[in-house]
């Protein structure tokens, strides 16, 4: 479907307008080299869906942009075998001043569809995105939602063989993005490739087989979506060593260990993994050693399914609970809730971190520190990850 060969993209940077001129004229060098894509190399068969995903100027959108055709690569190879369409920038192809339903017709057009093609699904794209009277209004009049409604529908219902989305998504509300990931998950269940781009992991392990993790241009690491995530985790914290820091890691994680996580223990046991009962009262105990003196530490745990989906997490800062601490210190730190959760396997995933989250500092971010199994529900019956234990009345009116 798609091959991907030692792909390479420069870009020149000029520190001011005039050195481009100056650069023409003088044949003297007045830029420098950025390099935005280096030797990049991936492969995606029919049906299989990439997540692509890396810290803001990893080279993300330019490889889009070259995967759809709207950059040419200094070096290296893309081949095509099939219609590929891209949702890359908001509004791209599309005319201010004609309405919706015309720029559903030209846009169409330009991902390759027929005249003919175009007005058989013309109505399923305008009940799609919900637009309303506002179909015959001109785009210039249009919100951002709007245009992604539009631009998503029209895209989708181009039948590509592969979709590409870039961040798109982000700017509808959530009842349309939940719309969009129902239509991308049908699209995938017919045989359809796709490409997504997203800073939103629970997206990306939902909806992708396996991940491309980039940064600074350079692949990092294709695999699978939890061991990608976790990659790209620690890179955010600044733990990659081919970032060329000299930062320690332990066995049971990663971090400056400025404050490390000595033990854990559910219900004041320490095992590798727990059976469960829902709607059981838990207790999830960290001990913790402070190797220097820190004003605002941050602790905090999270709970993922077996599809690495996050269910649930917390920690001190969102608490609202203070944690300073001098060299030397060892504490405890204990949550106690009941576990309504549905059937099924869980990890816990421990972190201590310096503010709000761990990207400004990762002291010891712990991955399935242990895992457990809810095997029986206890008391009434439920669908779905969690009980909310809801009260029910009924009256006649």
């Amino acid at each position: 479907m798609l091959v991907v060969k030692n792909l390479c993209k420069n870009f020149r940077l000029y520190k001011k307008p005039s050195d481009r001129i100056i650069e023409v004229c003088f044949r003297k060098r007045k830029h420098e080299i950025f390099v935005a894509l280096s030797k990049l190399s991936f492969s995606l068969k029919q049906g299989e869906s990439l997540g692509v995903i890396g810290p803001n100027g990893a080279g993300k959108s330019t490889l889009m942009k070259l995967l759809t055709g709207l950059l040419i690569p200094d070096k290296g190879s893309v081949l095509i075998d099939g219609h590929i369409t891209g949702l890359i920038e908001l509004g791209t192809g599309f005319n201010q001043e004609l309405s919706g339903r015309e720029n559903i017709r030209n846009n169409a057009l330009l991902l390759g569809m027929s005249s003919k093609e175009v007005e058989s699904v013309l109505s399923e794209i305008i009940s799609f995105a919900e637009i309303g009277p506002y179909i015959n209004e001109p785009l210039k009049i249009y919100s951002s939602g709007m245009v992604m409604r539009l631009a998503f529908a029209i895209a989708i219902h181009s039948k590509p063989k592969c979709f590409i989305i870039d961040e798109a998504l982000s700017v509808g509300d959530a009842y349309f993005q939940q719309k969009c990931t129902r239509k991308i998950m049908d699209f995938r269940e017919k045989g359809g490739s796709l490409i997504l781009v997203s800073h939103d992991m629970n997206a990306i392990k939902l909806l992708c087989d396996k991940v491309l993790v980039l940064n600074k241009g350079k692949c990092f690491v294709i695999d699978d979506p939890e061991p990608a995530v976790n990659c790209y985790n620690k890179i955010l914290a600044g733990m990659q060593k081919s970032i060329a820091l000299d930062v320690p890691t332990s066995e049971s994680g990663y971090g400056t260990l400025r404050a490390e996580i000595l033990h854990y223990s559910l219900n004041d046991i320490q095992l590798n993994s727990y059976e469960l009962t829902s709607g059981a009262f838990v207790s999830f105990k960290l001990n913790i050693l402070a190797r220097c003196s820190i004003d605002d530490l941050v602790v905090g745990f999270l709970i993922r399914d077996r599809f690495g989906q996050d269910v649930f997490g917390t920690n001190t800062f969102l608490d609202n609970v203070q944690i300073p601490v001098t060299e030397g210190d060892k504490f405890d730190v204990n949550w106690e809730f009941n576990l309504n959760l549905g059937l099924g396997k869980y990890t816990i995933t421990a972190a201590i971190h310096r503010g709000p989250d761990h990207t400004q500092e990762c002291l010891h971010w712990s991955d399935a520190i242990c895992g457990f199994e809810v095997t029986e529900l206890d008391g009434k019956q439920f669908i779905g990850l969690c009980r909310l234990d809801p009260s029910l009345t009924i009256k006649k009116v």
